[in-house]
């Protein structure tokens, strides 16, 4: 009894009010409120209609299709224009010809006329060749944590940038699809700032890895490092130090691993020979130093 008296006390303080002045402004608010949470929704279920159709249209391979949904002036935190963000879409879907993503919304959150999307995306490949150091194709595995942003132009959502927070990727051959990498480096770090970046790989006892890690700037066209393989210490971890750019563009961590295997011919004979290959990337997004923040001492401090 006792639960259902506050309820009804509440309708009858609310009924004996209906038809005060004072009250007509109240429905009013609730009905704008209603109204502001119907577009809300609306908004964001034509948004993810949007992002429905840009995986289909890149599982499709519709280049002229997802041209469309991309502002005009599109950029992301690489730098990357329209222009050049589509490029290197065309060259992927080349080395790629089987590539197909997947799409995960973690969050909407609409503003007016803009809006913010939270993405998790996946991707998987197989190249259309061998590599040349071992007879057999590789996979790709890829992973991104996005930020992408939209504005509403002549009533149509569009995508005008893109935040990638983490991306990761492995690309393995041969045995090496069947081994544990890790690559492991801060996915933010301020400009020329130390920073140790960390490869383990669970390795199987009959097998000898070569190891090497190298950073590269996200630039295009990309630049290439040159390698430094060294054998793979007893606890299966490689390490190195970077120091972080200050040319204002984020960075890669990339290990190129080879795998390689002894087997006997006969008792006085051993072959050794590679039969993995892999290279494990991850991002490293680089914060320009600000020259213009100055931070006033404190009176404690000018005293001294």
């Amino acid at each position: 009894m006792k639960k259902l008296i506050i309820p009804v006390i509440l309708c009858a303080a609310l009924c004996a009010n209906i038809g005060q002045p004072a009250d007509a402004g109240l429905f009013t608010a609730y009905k704008v409120r209603v109204e502001k949470n119907r577009i809300y929704s609306d908004a964001q279920k034509e948004i993810k209609e949007l992002f429905d159709r840009q995986t289909d249209m890149t599982n499709k391979y519709d280049y002229e299709g997802l041209y469309q949904i991309y502002s005009d002036d599109f950029i992301n935190n690489d730098g990357y224009d329209k222009k050049v963000y589509f490029k290197l879409i065309k060259e992927t879907w080349e080395t790629y010809p089987d590539i197909t993503y997947q799409t995960k919304i973690k969050d909407i959150k609409v503003y007016s006329d803009y809006a913010t999307v939270q993405t998790e995306e996946t991707a998987y490949a197989t190249t259309t060749e061998d590599s040349e150091v071992i007879s057999a194709r590789g996979e790709l595995q890829a992973y991104a944590n996005c930020v992408y942003h939209l504005k509403k132009i002549n009533n149509r959502w569009l995508i005008s940038g893109e935040n990638i927070l983490e991306e990761k990727s492995t690309l393995k051959y041969g045995d090496a699809r069947f081994i544990k990498m890790e690559l492991s480096a801060p996915s933010f770090i301020n400009a020329g700032e130390d920073y140790t970046s960390e490869l383990k790989i669970d390795l199987p006892k009959e097998d000898i890895v070569i190891a090497s890690i190298n950073r590269e700037k996200i630039i295009q066209p990309a630049s290439k490092s040159e390698d430094a393989f060294r054998r793979l210490p007893e606890d299966q971890i490689l390490e190195r130090m970077f120091i972080s750019n200050k040319d204002n563009v984020n960075e890669y961590n990339i290990a190129s691993v080879g795998v390689t295997r002894a087997e006997p011919i006969d008792n006085t004979k051993v072959r050794v020979y590679m039969s993995g290959l892999a290279f494990v990337m991850t991002r490293v997004n680089v914060v320009p130093e600000n020259h213009f923040i100055k931070l006033e001492e404190d009176n404690a401090q000018k005293s001294k």
